[in-house]
């Protein structure tokens, strides 16, 4: 606790060099006990700091207790919790830990509720409010502009509604021996950059970089198909075929000659290319309709893998399907109607829906949103990269030839998911340089190519 509370003071002082008054709104148990350690360091350095205790306080002998007798020796005061703080250069939150797992409820919610109103916020371990194991907020809570966790990083706060509320996160090991967690499996696997794909063979040719075919692209709807089969070849892959409705075939590839187009009235003019790919995008534009159901089923019965994504995905929720090798690569919404659940549902466990899917539906399953989730058997990796830009159109298409890519580059079906997606938020975070708002998903194109090559990390 010492060491926390030390530690949480240094990133204050960090952040906020000159800041002279502090508010501390501290818990009754050891994220309080956090706090106060922070309160007395602070209060020793000669800011002016008061402290706000929650509900009746430390347990007798506990650590909490010991810091709150330390505070008072120094000093300092503990008064109730007014209906509103006083002003403040920076408000501390150390009224939860980790082990939220309703609403805030009482005194609590109360205390919660006014740090939910004012700013900025140091949030300490975890921002109140917020579930550090699923990422969800069953109630209000705090909106840090800050957040030091302690000891472990906690999965929840890397994706879901948690994003809005951690701010920019800090992770402070305490340190502890490493020996302590060794015997321990992490319950998620965080990665946070692209990592280049290995130089190829100087003698190499086409064919070696796999043969893509993207089906997709209803009438209305080329643009999702074509930034797909485009996507793939920014990633590498070697042939990169797009089979779409015979109405805009034509136009399909205009400015981007690279892309082969058939256009296909029915699944059974798919036969020799599906025969000839080594993975299948499908679902970008396919829409749900005749001529998107006949081109579903003859990319099922493919032997090679499939990435499903959009309309394919909810064909697939329509006549559940199990199968190996895919990617499966819903949205909330979509999984949501995967498994029968209200898409509130999904979000508010979204390590545990992706689990099911992973369950139903075998092979790897990509829940995107903040904090993409990849999950494969047991496994669950989560990607701690992308940005609020991404939120547009095309996005989604964008990942589907990503991975589909890699897939056709040798990559295992579980691996290309894990790349491509962190590939793809990377990329991502690139192109927002240029600002958020307005990114569109053709920006990524290049940083692809950049990324892949291991250019402009």
């Amino acid at each position: 606790m010492a060491r926390a509370g030390t530690a949480a003071f240094r990133h204050l002082r960090r952040r906020w060099p000159q800041a002279q008054r502090l508010c501390v709104v501290c818990g009754s148990g050891n994220n309080g006990g956090d706090g106060l350690v922070l309160a007395r360091l602070a209060k020793a350095a000669g800011l002016a700091v008061s402290v706000h205790l929650v509900g009746h306080g430390p347990r007798a002998g506990s650590e909490a207790a010991a810091a709150l007798a330390d505070w008072q020796a120094a000093d300092g005061r503990v008064e109730p919790l007014p209906s509103r703080l006083p002003a403040a250069d920076v408000y501390v939150d150390a009224v939860f830990g980790i082990g939220l797992k309703r609403a805030p409820e009482g005194a609590a919610a109360e205390a919660v509720a006014r740090l939910a109103d004012v700013a900025p916020v140091l949030a300490l371990d975890v921002p109140s409010g917020v579930d550090a194991d699923t990422g969800a907020c069953p109630g209000v809570a705090v909106r840090a502009v800050e957040t030091v966790s302690f000891i472990v990083r906690k999965r929840g706060l890397y994706t879901g509604r948690a994003r809005d509320h951690v701010g920019e996160l800090y992770l402070e090991d305490l340190d502890l021996p490493a020996a302590l967690l060794a015997s321990e499996k992490p319950s998620a696997w965080l990665r946070g950059e692209a990592v280049a794909l290995p130089p190829r063979r100087p003698d190499s040719h086409k064919g070696d970089h796999g043969r893509v075919l993207v089906i997709g692209g209803a009438p209305g709807f080329a643009g999702a198909a074509r930034m797909a089969g485009e996507a793939a070849l920014r990633t590498g892959a070697g042939l990169v075929t797009v089979a779409t409705h015979p109405t805009h075939a034509a136009m399909l590839n205009v400015g981007r000659w690279e892309l082969m187009v058939r256009g296909v009235e029915s699944g059974g003019a798919l036969r020799e290319a599906v025969a000839a790919a080594d993975v299948i995008a499908i679902g970008p534009g396919l829409s749900t309709q005749a001529w998107g159901r006949e081109l579903w089923q003859a990319a099922l019965a493919a032997t090679c893998p499939l990435v499903v994504d959009a309309d394919a995905l909810n064909l697939l929720a329509a006549s559940p399907y199990r199968r190996d090798a895919w990617v499966l690569t819903p949205h909330p919404g979509e999984a949501g109607r995967l498994l029968g659940l209200p898409t509130q549902a999904v979000q508010a466990d979204r390590f545990a829906a992706a689990g099911r899917l992973a369950d139903r539906y075998g092979g790897a399953t990509v829940l995107k949103g903040a904090g993409t989730l990849v999950r494969v058997g047991d496994d669950v990796e989560l990607c701690g990269a992308g940005n609020p830009g991404m939120a547009s159109a095309g996005m989604g298409d964008i990942l589907t030839g990503v991975i589909a890519g890699l897939i056709a580059q040798g990559l295992a079906v579980e691996e290309a998911a894990r790349a491509g997606v962190c590939l793809h938020a990377a990329a991502g975070d690139r192109a927002a340089r240029d600002g958020e708002r307005g990114l569109l998903a053709t920006d990524l194109l290049p940083w692809l190519r950049r990324l892949a090559n291991g250019i402009g990390a």
